[in-house]
Parts: C-alpha cells; sequence; structure tokens
C-alpha cells in the first residue's frame, strides 16, 4: 500500500482508509455490522497496508469509536495506526452534546479518547459547521487541544470552501503553527461539486483532500444496477441507507454509472475499482474513506490502488457530469442521543 502525505503536512496516510462508520449497532442504522465483525474488518484492512482509520464520535453514538480502539489495542501497536474521529454531531441529549463550542470540543475530546482507548488522537475533525459558534471559538478551543497533546493535526468535514478558508486563517492568527491539514468532501463520479471552489482552495493551501462516498453509497459499485447481485448484506444497506436514497439513484447517476460499467468492461474489471481509481487519479485526493460490509469490497479498494487509468478513459468517465444540487448531509440520520444500546451516550 503506497502512503500520502495529508496534504503538505508530514503525517503519512494509506490511499485507501477504512471508514469505521459501518460497525457499531444497527440501532443508529440498520446495516450497521456489530462491534466483532468491526474488529475483523481493521485485522483485514491492517493485513493489506492501510494505516488510515476513520470515524466520529457520532456514529453509533460511541460504539464506532470503541470498535476501533478495541481493535488498535488488540491487533497492532498504536504507533502503526492513523486515528482520526471528529466532534460537532449530537452526541448526547443535552443542549451542550453537540456542536464546535468550547464546552462540547473539551468535553468531547476527551470522551473519544476515552473509547479509542488512546492518550491521542492523529487527526482532529470538525463534523460540520456551527453557526451558533463563533469560528473564534471553535478555533481557540482545537489549538488548546492539540496544545494540550490530546491530538496531533486537525482537519475539517463538511466545510464549504469560504468557511474552510476562513476557519484555515483563523488557525494560523490565532495559533502560529496550526493550521488545518485536511478536509473531508462527498466526492465521487456523479458527485463533483467541490471541484469549483474546495478543491482549489485545498490546493493553493496545502490541505488534504479526503473523499467519502466514493462509490456514490453504492451507486458506483455496478449492483445497483442488477439488485441480484447483491450480497444479502449488500442488500440490507440498499434497502435501509435513507441517505442514500434521498442524495442518489437521479437519470444523472444512473447515465454515468452506465457509462463506468462499459468502460470496467473493457478493462476487465469491476465498475467500483475503475471508479476509486478515478479518485486516486486526483493529486490532490490524499486519501478514500471507504465503507466495508465483505471482505471483497476490501479488495477491490486496495486493487484500485494498482489500476491506471488512460486519459481517454478518464474523459469518458467525466463527459457526462452535469452540475448538480448540495448533498444533504444530514438527511435523514437522526438520533435520540442515548446509545444504541439504550443507555446515555
Amino acid at each position: 500500500m503506497i502512503l500520502n502525505r495529508l496534504g503538505t503536512s508530514g503525517l503519512q496516510v494509506s490511499r485507501i482508509g477504512l471508514g469505521m462508520m459501518s460497525y457499531g449497532s444497527s440501532r443508529f442504522q440498520s446495516w450497521v455490522l456489530p462491534p466483532a465483525d468491526g474488529v475483523r474488518f481493521v485485522r483485514l484492512a491492517l493485513d493489506r497496508g492501510i494505516n488510515f482509520f476513520d470515524t466520529a464520535d457520532f456514529y453509533s453514538l460511541g460504539q464506532s469509536e470503541e470498535t476501533l480502539g478495541r481493535a488498535v489495542a488488540s491487533l497492532t501497536e498504536r504507533a502503526n495506526v492513523v486515528i482520526a474521529t471528529k466532534v460537532g454531531m449530537p452526541a448526547g441529549p443535552g443542549p451542550n452534546d453537540r456542536g464546535l463550542s468550547r464546552k462540547h470540543i473539551m468535553a468531547g475530546v476527551d470522551a473519544s479518547l476515552r473509547r479509542l482507548k488512546t492518550d491521542y488522537i492523529d487527526l482532529y475533525q470538525l463534523h460540520n459547521p456551527d453557526p451558533q459558534t463563533p469560528i473564534e471559538e471553535t478555533i481557540d478551543a482545537m489549538g488548546d487541544v492539540v496544545r494540550a497533546g490530546k491530538a496531533l493535526y486537525i482537519g475539517a468535514s463538511n466545510y464549504p470552501a469560504w468557511e474552510l478558508a476562513l476557519a484555515n486563517q483563523s488557525a494560523m492568527q490565532m495559533h502560529p503553527g496550526l493550521r488545518f491539514v485536511s478536509t473531508q468532501m462527498e466526492y465521487n463520479l456523479t458527485f463533483r461539486e467541490e471541484e469549483r471552489e474546495t478543491v482549489p482552495m485545498c490546493i493553493s493551501q496545502g490541505i488534504g483532500a479526503l473523499a467519502y462516498s466514493p462509490l456514490a453509497r453504492g451507486w458506483l459499485a455496478g449492483n445497483r444496477l442488477k439488485p441480484r447481485q447483491l450480497t444479502k448484506r449488500e442488500k440490507g444497506r440498499a434497502a435501509g441507507d435513507m441517505k442514500a436514497k434521498a442524495n442518489y439513484g437521479s437519470e444523472h447517476d444512473r447515465r454515468i454509472a452506465q457509462r463506468l460499467a462499459e468502460v470496467a468492461l473493457k478493462r476487465g474489471v469491476p465498475p467500483a475499482r475503475v471508479a476509486l481509481a478515478w479518485l486516486l487519479s486526483r493529486p490532490y485526493v490524499s486519501s478514500i474513506i471507504c465503507g466495508v460490509l465483505e471482505p471483497s469490497h476490501l479488495d477491490e479498494a486496495v486493487a484500485a490502488t494498482e489500476l491506471k487509468l488512460s486519459a481517454g478513459e478518464i474523459i469518458a468517465l467525466e463527459e457526462l457530469y452535469e452540475p448538480q444540487r448540495p448533498k444533504d448531509i444530514h438527511a435523514p440520520i437522526t438520533t435520540s442521543g442515548k446509545r444504541p444500546d439504550g443507555a446515555p451516550a
């Protein structure tokens, strides 16, 4: 597995990262696998040279972090992995159990450290913008988290270009030496809106792009057009992933999925491998965060790192794209403020 620098920082991450939202509790999302499966997939990822693991306090309201912490503690040395987690989404029932206030960030990082069974987080990310909290308050708290050694680097997720630029500028002004090293964005062949402003901003500021939903929540794997080919777990996600139904499946998406299938057929490889290889061809993408429900999903992601697309193939994949409306990053995931096991978060 080839490693990339995360933006222009010195941190080295595998080109494929394992997204841990898939593991925790089915009470969070019906298709989520139990912790034992999460530990197994972390082991498979480590065996394939993957060192980058992304989670959030919001995923299964802490159980995803617990799963990752248990896996790392039992399978490898802490120094061998890059752990990324996020703060900002609801992590409990109280008014201060969410958002990016100093109070929630300070409580949130300590709670994440406990669940992850570690004394530091490699990459601590703002899960999404908080319009109720001044950016200066958020950045000052993040700077204190880094100075305390609880996090080594900071990143963002789901930030529009202007807000990411403001946050990064505030970080550099308020805490010399502190800056955002990465931002997570929904990015795939059917949704490329971040190329307009966020990607150029990342390139100019040395911020690494982390692509999530690289297969458009399953649409670019090719099997949504042929449901009979879905495994039991894939059928479960296809049926229960309301966010996928809300954001993907338009005629535009179908046309691109069909073109992807044509390119993949000529290459003699699965469509998912081609879709991931297209993302990996973008020099500003530091890593792709892949959700994995089957070992074959992990194998395809790793195989994509070896697939080099021709200029003609890239043109064929891109030429059908049309401007898209922003995806609803919250719909329709909700939380009661309790952990899936019924206990308070």
